[in-house]
């Protein structure tokens, strides 16, 4: 006789389900795990045996053999551990066969039978809503995957309260999803002295998740303006908390079991690898630019990163999405995020300074941007000079609009576009316009169109070059309020594109 269990193995955000077969048949002694399992998988016969035995559950003297189906689909996490202790039990007829079919189960087991929080209980509660099975897990990932409304889940803290639960001695009540509080905004982008123009560029991007380039000498305050952009974004919506939190189950980075409605705000130091950025690994695991999904990626001393790690970005930027492709795994993460990238104008950092500058300027700041190859540069909406701010400047009253000002322009844009591409799901903000869609929303009028021409003619714009000033225009217009994208529009959208770099 086979007992049935049910769990999960992730493909990417993907959950896919699988079979946890138990027999016990005649034979020798024995306890073994089939059906590509890793090594943690295979190190689950042992923290099952010990769990059972804490619970004074004997093994019978007979051949155990687990098979987790499909057989050809690789196996890896210690969240098999739960179903296969389920398998067992059911098989051993200690608790119900039906019962334990019609559940979803992961969770690591410790020696003492406690159950361990798994990474992945929001994507396994997602495949087991398709599924019309409850979800068990342990109690610390219940909250997490009790978003998903649509399933049914059971947290247990031990081995011992799932049997009674089954058993129906002690039933489990549903977990109850929770909601990590976001921190305070704490800086305000009146703190920033000066620079209003790189404001100016900071609300644009944010309103139309636009990519930003800021340039500027050590200490200028681009890496100050950059912490100021979350306390500019509004929340993630419903949808976009849960896209994003999928991503964030699967790297196991979810605070206290819940969902945060915090734009994500990544900021890897620029010695990361290009698994560490795209994605990859042993597992094949999401990168830092999956991890911003919906949010913000800031790249500080973007020259700095390796030529190769840079250049993988090229892609995702225009998809949205990344394939990591390994000899056993290509899964697909989506990665649907903000670039913003800083820098230094040369390798000394003060290259428009002639007191300062090193003696190989101006060739030096050739060499440093140069690190950054044209195609990518393309792909930067808005870039923009960051100037010193004298010191006698630092004295001086705040000055410019708080970020709650901003933030409500920036929300009022945003619910703009909403409205605009409400009927196409795969365009939620100006900066995914793209084809008849965008001739559609962001042509401009005459004068634009003549001025736009000209620029096009005049500095090479490529064609990609075009739309993204196009996108940014039309994001300038939402912000003031404009149904027609105008003359002053594309000027503006031109001088933050053209700014600083001349078009490759």
């Amino acid at each position: 006789m086979v007992a049935r269990a049910y769990t999960v193995a992730f493909e990417g955000v993907e959950a896919r389900s699988v079979e946890v077969q138990c027999a016990v048949t005649p034979g020798m002694p024995a306890f073994s795990v089939v059906g590509l399992p890793d090594k943690a998988v295979s190190e689950a016969r042992d923290r099952v045996r010990t769990a059972l035995s804490s619970m004074a559950i004997a093994l019978p003297s007979k051949r155990i053999t687990i098979n987790l189906s499909p057989a050809d689909m690789p196996k890896e996490g210690s969240h098999f551990d739960l179903p296969i202790a389920l398998s067992l039990l059911a098989a051993l007829e200690v608790i119900p066969k039906d019962a334990v079919e019609g559940a979803c189960a992961l969770g690591e087991l410790s020696l003492d039978g406690s159950l361990v929080p798994v990474v992945g209980a929001l994507p396994a509660a997602m495949a087991a809503a398709e599924e019309d099975r409850t979800l068990l897990c342990p109690k610390a990932s219940g909250a997490e995957a009790a978003w998903v409304g649509a399933a049914n889940v059971i947290g247990a803290a031990t081995l011992a309260d799932v049997v009674r639960h089954y058993t129906g001695q002690s039933p489990l009540p549903p977990s109850e999803p929770g909601e990590v509080v976001g921190a305070p905004a704490n800086r305000d982008l009146r703190d920033v002295k000066g620079q209003e123009r790189a404001k100016r560029a900071l609300e644009i991007a944010a309103a139309g998740r636009h990519h930003l380039m800021l340039v500027g000498t050590p200490g200028s305050g681009k890496s100050m303006l950059a912490a100021r952009l979350p306390g500019l974004l509004p929340p993630l919506s419903a949808i976009e908390a849960l896209e994003t939190s999928m991503v964030h189950s699967l790297a196991g980075i979810l605070d206290e079991g819940g969902i945060s409605r915090d734009r994500p705000f990544r900021e890897p130091h620029h010695t990361a690898s290009m698994a560490a950025i795209v994605g990859g690994g042993r597992r094949a695991g999401p990168g830092e630019i999956s991890l911003a999904h919906n949010g913000v990626l800031f790249m500080d001393e973007f020259p700095e990163f390796p030529r190769a790690v840079l250049e993988t970005l090229r892609q995702p930027i225009e998809s949205g999405e990344v394939m990591v492709a390994r000899a056993n795994a290509h899964v697909n993460y989506p990665c649907r995020f903000m670039l913003v990238a800083a820098a230094n104008p040369c390798k000394c950092g003060y290259l428009s300074d002639p007191a300062r500058a090193c003696s190989r300027a101006p060739i030096c700041g050739e060499d440093y941007m140069g690190r950054i190859s044209g195609p990518l540069m393309d792909r930067f909406d808005l870039r923009v000079d960051v100037p010193p701010v004298a010191f006698t400047d630092l004295d001086l009253p705040a000055s410019g609009d708080s970020s709650a000002t901003v933030a409500a322009r920036v929300a009022e844009a945003r619910a703009i576009q909403q409205e605009r591409f409400r009927d196409t799901p795969d365009m939620r903000l100006n900066a995914d316009a793209e084809g008849e869609v965008l001739t559609k929303v962001a042509t401009p009028d005459e004068a634009g169109r003549a001025l736009l021409s000209k620029v096009a003619e005049r500095f090479g714009l490529s064609a990609r070059g075009y739309h993204r000033v196009l996108r940014v225009a039309r994001t300038i217009a939402d912000l003031g309020g404009s149904d027609a994208v105008g003359r002053d529009h594309v000027a503006e959208a031109v001088s933050y594109r053209l700014n600083g770099a001349a078009e490759s």
